[in-house]
């Protein structure tokens, strides 16, 4: 008779509960840990930010999920880092014994060593962020009204977001829509036509994995909505009231948003571990850590190369990377072996706004109306939870009918946020 083993699961993002899921129920212990008692949809957090979704629509506690999942429990802990020799996760709540170990605490924003950068810019990782950024937006149009200088009544109104990968393609054209068409309506008394929403991208592209004819009407969609798009522009100084770019070009703006890049969760360099590319680990081939077989390493945390470039950090590639290492540890208490881990591309998509998407899926381009249908869909079908599907899609159909987005709520004054957040202007 097999020995029951525990398994200890770091991180509860989209790998950790592929893991979970692929685990749960099999005869062995699973313990799940993560400093949060939910899971994120991290891509649909913009639409929190820009008024769209309440963030309780995005999340599911992760307590309902074990609930579901025989032999499964939960622990609510900070995890600080691993000892491998006596096989111990160590935790702020004490440390957690472990038979196998599968590592997916995900990643963090990567601000590239700008420390005006990381303490004036927003960014979206946690639910508290979505939160923080609404409330700023909003709180910047009320500012806007009681602002006698012209000025700095625009610089209240223009909002510069870097990075032309998805994140900051799909905040931009959700944000220039909640400015004309909602908020337009809101605050009569402002000239809303003046606002302004910058999007900064480094290279001479937006969506840069996309095929060319995709990034080609993103652009155009983009600029046709009145979004500003700069590209090979960099943004390198900022501060209060101001963003400074490579050319020495000054955008009076209080608010910037960075989705220019991510880097690999503090835990990573806890672990003793030669550090890849963005503070990433390099697992062998079947994502095991070299001379530890019985620890995983999954999600943006791995640097796995895959012909000739590196997998991205995406959750796609977190989920496929979490499946196959519950499958591992199931196939190792077998006595069978997986064969090495590869990554299946399903393809990539964005939305621009609405009735505008791109999508690459299956060999084909698809844009406009059908991708932002497929976009709408597939987001629907990973969500996690019944309810929070039929919450997001009344939302979305709400919307798209009436144009308005229900969750304009201030819910902390500026001077609470300025006085409690590391980061944002």
């Amino acid at each position: 008779m097999k020995t029951k083993k525990r398994i200890v699961i770091v991180g509860m993002g989209f790998g950790g509960i592929r893991a979970a899921n692929a685990l749960a129920g099999k005869g062995h212990e699973i313990v799940l840990v993560d400093r949060n008692n939910y899971h994120l949809f991290q891509p649909l957090l913009y639409q929190v930010a820009t008024a769209g979704l309440e963030q309780e629509s995005i999340a599911y506690s992760v307590r309902a999920m074990a609930r579901k999942w025989p032999g499964t429990r939960f622990h609510l802990s900070e995890v600080i880092g691993v000892d491998f020799a006596r096989r111990e996760v160590r935790t702020d709540n004490g440390s957690i014994p472990y038979d196998y170990l599968v590592i997916g605490a995900g990643s963090v924003t990567n601000h590239f060593g700008l420390h005006s950068v990381e303490r004036y810019s927003f960014d979206l990782k946690e639910l508290t962020d979505g939160e923080r950024l609404r409330n700023h937006i909003l709180t910047a149009f009320e500012r806007a009204v009681n602002e006698p200088d012209p000025s700095r009544k625009r610089a209240l109104m223009t909002f510069v977001i870097v990075g032309g990968g998805p994140t900051g393609v799909e905040f931009a054209g959700a944000l220039i829509e909640l400015v004309h068409f909602v908020l337009a309506k809101d605050y009569p008394e402002l000239s809303t036509h003046a606002a302004r929403v910058v999007l900064v991208e480094a290279t001479d592209m937006l969506l840069a994995a996309m095929p060319e004819q995709l990034r080609t009407y993103t652009l155009k969609k983009l600029r046709s909505m009145s979004v500003e798009v700069l590209l090979n522009s960099r943004v390198v100084d900022a501060g209060p009231e101001r963003v400074v770019m490579h050319d020495g070009a000054v955008i009076p703006a209080h608010t910037l948003f960075w989705s220019a890049g991510v880097k690999a969760a503090p835990l990573a360099a806890t672990l003793g571990l030669p550090a890849r590319p963005g503070g990433r680990i390099q697992p062998e081939p079947d994502l095991t850590l070299p001379n530890h077989p019985e620890v995983f390493v999954i999600g943006d945390m791995a640097y796995l190369e895959q012909d000739g470039a590196a997998l991205p950090m995406t959750a796609p590639v977190a989920m496929q990377m979490g499946i196959y290492a519950g499958k591992a540890i199931l196939a190792k208490e077998a006595g069978t072996q997986m064969p090495p881990f590869r990554y299946h591309d399903k393809g990539s998509m964005a939305t621009i706004g609405r009735n505008a998407a791109v999508a690459s899926a299956f060999g084909m381009n698809f844009r406009g109306y059908l991708a932002w249908l497929v976009w709408l869909l597939l987001h629907l079908y990973y969500l996690i939870g019944f309810r929070n599907r039929i919450v997001v899609m009344l939302n979305w159909v709400w919307y798209y009918w009436f144009h308005e987005r229900q969750v304009r709520l201030i819910t902390r004054r500026e001077v609470e946020v300025d006085a409690n957040r590391s980061g944002g202007i």
